[in-house]
């Protein structure tokens, strides 16, 4: 039964009773019909639509893989029930349009896994590898989607490194890609010097292009290398953000600021924060 005929005192046992265990998916779902109540209801949520909202999907995403990346597990559990959140309030929206409920969206997912894996499900054998169950996977999404052109279905609110090596693997399944990652970094000293064309000769919108052509090839470099652009990139910036940390307490012992430093003054705290990091590790490893 849709918890939206629930009636209220089945409707309060759920928002209230914290020891039903069983119920917990359907006491947040009848939370999300109570915020949702026009009459009675929180007014930012009333309001709010799937179009207004999207975005906060991207974000609690990103939230539970920083939380896993930090092994920060003490928070997990949260990040995790703001994306399940998500999935709640859309789906409740949707109920209301009359399109689709939250059973649907569980029943749809469960569908999927188990036809998604006729090795465990079905009587396909489980004797192959990973990447040969990978393989099996896009190939059974691709009889899903039935005819279509070879790059549909890539999302386009996928981060743009992650897009650009989806895009590029669907092409390489139909043969398109170059043969090794010595070619990728030939197209990359091609690319650069485009850059520098434009920056010289042409203007902004030529130069982002070019920027684009770039991060573009950089991102199927890593893809032939078998590294994650998204997880190198954010890898680095935690990395910027913890040396320049330093960089910053480092002044502040000397009673400045960064902005009272200079360049040849941080860069030379910088390698100071290099050397530290560097001797950290082999401390470690002793």
């Amino acid at each position: 039964m849709s918890v939206s005929r629930l009636d209220r005192a089945e409707s309060d046992q759920l928002v209230n009773d914290d020891a039903n265990r069983a119920g917990d998916i359907a006491r947040l779902a009848e939370i999300m019909v109570r915020l949702r109540d026009p009459e009675t209801g929180c007014p930012w949520d009333v309001e709010q639509t799937s179009a207004s909202i999207s975005r906060y999907c991207l974000e609690e995403a990103h939230e539970v893989v920083d939380a896993i990346e930090r092994e920060a597990w003490h928070e997990l559990k949260g990040e995790l029930g703001d994306l399940l959140l998500q999935v709640v309030f859309h789906a409740r929206m949707q109920e209301e349009a009359g399109r689709f409920d939250l059973a649907d969206v569980i029943r749809t997912i469960s569908d999927k896994m188990i036809a998604r894996h006729p090795h465990v499900f079905g009587d396909e054998s489980r004797d192959k590898s990973p990447d040969r169950q990978r393989i099996d996977w896009e190939e059974l999404k691709a009889r899903e989607r039935g005819p279509a052109r070879v790059l549909d279905g890539v999302a386009m609110a996928l981060p743009g490194l992650t897009r650009a090596v989806k895009l590029q693997n669907r092409a390489a399944r139909v043969g398109f890609d170059w043969p090794g990652a010595a070619d990728v970094l030939a197209k990359i000293t091609e690319e650069a010097a485009e850059v520098v064309e434009a920056r010289d000769r042409l203007g902004e919108a030529e130069l982002a292009e070019e920027m684009g052509d770039l991060l573009f090839v950089m991102a199927n470099l890593a893809r032939h290398l078998k590294v994650d652009p998204e997880a190198a990139l954010r890898a680095a910036n935690q990395k910027f953000t913890r040396r320049f940390n330093r960089i910053e307490d480092w002044l502040a012992e000397d009673g400045r600021s960064p902005a009272a430093s200079d360049l040849a003054e941080m860069d030379a705290l910088w390698d100071r924060a290099k050397a530290e990091e560097k001797a950290a590790k082999q401390s470690d490893k002793g």
